[in-house]
């Protein structure tokens, strides 16, 4: 290694410091948590839209497209989420963690301009997936900056907090929905998720490189230069630099460890998981606003309901994860995800009162949408180290089949004029699959359930 790497002291580094005000969070760690927050929240408006505009889509005359149609439509970014987090990997370890959220964030933007002006359907969905390929690596891209810009001890805070910007940004789109699309169109709304790609340049100046990335490529000078600028421990790189040597030697070994007699059950319980909760997830942010206009509630009331799934989700991801801290991640996760099920089964009852109404709405965003952070911090808390990282990535791979599916599923229903309860008891199903697969996860030593 560099020796001037070497030569850094834990007295330049106040995160590793006895001193007392070195427990406080550092500026990098608050720069690069808002930049990697602002590019989840930008994904969870591009994404998020597409549910909120989808009534005034199917509407759109010169397109008229079937609730099928709509369904694949919606579909299709996820698709596209799926083959971008698979490459993520791989060009990452090329070029860069920086310049692969660069590209990601400036990719889905220039594609939500394209789609805004998308003469035809097809065209509209071929945006819509390659959008997806740049959002599909955003999530496990800005995720590792934040982490490994964090203290040590507050990373699950920070990952939470990182995390809130998807929710918001659905809450956003919601919003702004309720207000412009009326007027403007479904274009206008899909034209403002083009508009991150001015945060670029920023983004180019302001955040640094992932100190992982260079170390691992043995550029020791440029890592040194980053570590003297903000802080960050030596100690911190070293215990870097070893825990990438022994994941790239481990990394075939995890996988075969999933599948071992002790940990074969935890997963197949935890990949049934992630697909129910995927599913529900993306089927209901997709054909929630078009459920409840069916069931008679206008245009901007159906949208409101968008907005209190992604705002209570936001909220609730934070209590549930005080609530697991305490409880135990199981008990908590099973328990959203049963109150999950019978708010949207009741929402199939059409309850005269509309404050109920938002009521169950909100259970309902808590109970799936907020449930996925939980669920992803307890599957990195159940398996260990040596295999952590690959027990999640599977799962959430597992888990896109059925974000896929849950937006073409929805469509077909309503194609083929199934009684619109049905609607509402498929992804009511859904979540009470996922609470019992939650509670047939075998107890891991020393968990707390």
């Amino acid at each position: 290694m560099n020796q001037n790497l070497k030569s850094v002291t834990t007295e330049h580094h106040p995160i590793v410091s006895a001193n007392p005000k070195a427990q406080s969070i550092p500026k990098i760690t608050w720069l690069v948590l808002a930049i990697c927050w602002f590019v989840m929240f930008a994904e969870g408006y591009d994404l998020g839209i597409y549910g909120a505009v989808l009534p005034a889509l199917m509407e759109y005359k010169e397109w008229s497209l079937s609730p099928a149609q709509a369904g694949a439509i919606g579909s299709y970014a996820l698709m596209g989420m799926l083959l971008g987090a698979v490459l993520v990997g791989t060009i990452t370890d090329m070029i860069g963690r920086k310049k692969v959220l660069i590209f990601c964030i400036s990719l889905f933007s220039v594609m939500m301009l394209l789609a805004s002006m998308a003469p035809s359907a097809e065209l509209f969905g071929l945006y819509r997936f390659i959008a997806g390929i740049g959002c599909g690596g955003v999530i496990p891209t800005a995720s590792a900056l934040t982490i490994e810009y964090a203290p040590a001890k507050r990373r699950s805070m920070m990952y939470a907090i990182m995390y809130t910007g998807y929710c918001i940004g659905g809450v956003i789109g919601a919003l702004l929905s309720m207000y412009f699309l009326p007027d403007y169109g479904w274009r206008l709304m899909i034209l403002i998720g083009a508009l991150p790609i001015l945060v670029v340049p920023f983004i180019i100046k302001f955040l640094p490189e992932s100190i992982g990335f260079l170390m691992t490529k043995k550029r020791y000078t440029e890592a040194e230069k980053i570590a003297n600028r903000y802080n960050i421990s030596i100690e911190s790189l070293n215990e870097y630099k070893s825990d990438k040597e022994s994941e790239t030697k481990n990394k075939f070994n995890a996988v075969a460890t999933l599948f071992s007699k002790q940990n074969v059950r935890a997963t197949v319980f935890f990949w049934i998981t992630f697909f129910m909760g995927l599913f529900m997830i993306y089927g209901l942010a997709t054909w929630l606003p078009k459920m409840m206009r069916e069931a008679g509630y206008p245009l901007g009331s159906s949208i409101s309901f968008l907005l209190m799934l992604n705002f209570s989700a936001a909220l609730g991801a934070l209590l549930a994860g005080a609530a697991a801290d305490r409880w135990g991640s199981k008990k908590v996760i099973s328990l959203s995800y049963l109150l999950a099920a019978i708010s949207i089964a009741l929402l199939s009852l059409k309850p005269s009162s509309i404050v109920v109404v938002y009521g169950l709405v909100g259970i309902a965003g808590f109970g799936t949408i907020g449930t996925t952070l939980i669920l992803n911090a307890y599957i990195s808390k159940y398996f260990s180290a040596e295999n952590r990282a690959t027990a999640l990535g599977w799962a959430l791979g597992f888990g896109r089949i059925g974000a896929i599916i849950g937006p073409i599923l929805g469509g077909l229903f309503m194609t083929w004029k199934l009684d619109l309860s049905w609607n509402f008891y498929v992804f009511a199903i859904a979540a009470i699959l996922a609470s019992l697969s939650v509670l047939l996860i075998p107890k891991n030593i020393g968990e707390k359930i």
